[in-house]
């Protein structure tokens, strides 16, 4: 692969591995999105994750990862990301995010959703439709001789403008043969200029999103990240390419762009 100050440039048969990659992880998700409800454990999650990965002869991309000892993070209320997985049982009007990845012929597909647990808060509501609508507007920004300033600034400004706040603590990614690749995306306004985007390359777009401050702590597991001051979070991620047509979701499953607030 061709690399651009540090960023890999994806050529076409590279794309479409990452799209299938991608399409996979949509689908894991599809399914994971069909079961959410009260009384469920999280570990549910995993085991449908661990079984369509199977189905599909595909590696859970997190597992194993720098010591991530599942294949899905699994985020529950004001846990931001990379939660674990376990026996919790899910309570009416909970929210829980769900990040996942599988890696096909040496390619990584990402995606993340926020699910809500039957029914939910207005506030609880507002902040997931927040998110994912966050996550669009900055997808939209994801063009060919933009930076990735924009992306950061546009989800910063919307999501400020309706009350709530980005997370600074984690950023999305270039996505490749690696899950983090360059350019980091940031979901805020840097305070210095990033990369410029060029067609080719493919990233991973994530805006975690909370109703109180943006400051988050981690566990003693050394991987959940909540929020400190207990408020909500939503995560919504989608890999997009860069192409000459403008941006180009990847992780659309078979039943086609699933968006579930917007």
């Amino acid at each position: 692969m061709k690399k651009y100050h540090g960023a890999f440039i994806k050529n076409d048969r590279e794309i479409a591995c990452l799209r299938e990659a991608n399409r996979m992880v949509a689908n894991i998700l599809d399914a994971i999105g069909d079961v959410v409800a009260p009384g469920l454990t999280t570990q549910r999650f995993e085991e449908i994750a661990r079984d369509m990965c199977a189905t599909y002869n595909v590696k859970p991309a997190f597992l194993g990862y720098c010591g991530y000892p599942y294949a899905t993070c699994c985020s529950v209320n004001e846990q931001v990301v990379h939660g674990f997985p376990s026996s919790r049982l899910l309570q009416e009007g909970d929210i829980v995010s769900v990040d996942m990845g599988v890696v096909f012929e040496g390619f990584v597909g990402d995606a993340a959703r926020t699910f809500p647990v039957g029914e939910v808060s207005e506030e609880a509501r507002r902040l997931m439709q927040v998110t994912e609508e966050s996550l669009y507007i900055g997808i939209d920004k994801a063009r060919a001789g933009n930076d990735v300033y924009d992306i950061g600034a546009a989800v910063q400004e919307y999501v400020e403008a309706a009350g709530f706040n980005v997370v600074r603590r984690f950023v999305g990614h270039g996505v490749g043969s690696r899950m983090h690749e360059k350019p980091e995306v940031p979901n805020f306004k840097p305070a210095m200029r990033g990369l410029t985007l060029q067609n080719g390359m493919v990233i991973a777009i994530e805006p975690m999103v909370t109703a109180g401050t943006y400051e988050v702590d981690i566990l003693p597991d050394k991987w959940t990240a909540v929020t400190r001051d207990g408020k909500w979070a939503a995560h919504f991620e989608h890999s997009v390419a860069i192409t000459h047509d403008g941006p180009r979701i990847l992780s659309i499953s078979d039943r086609g762009l699933n968006r579930h607030t917007v």
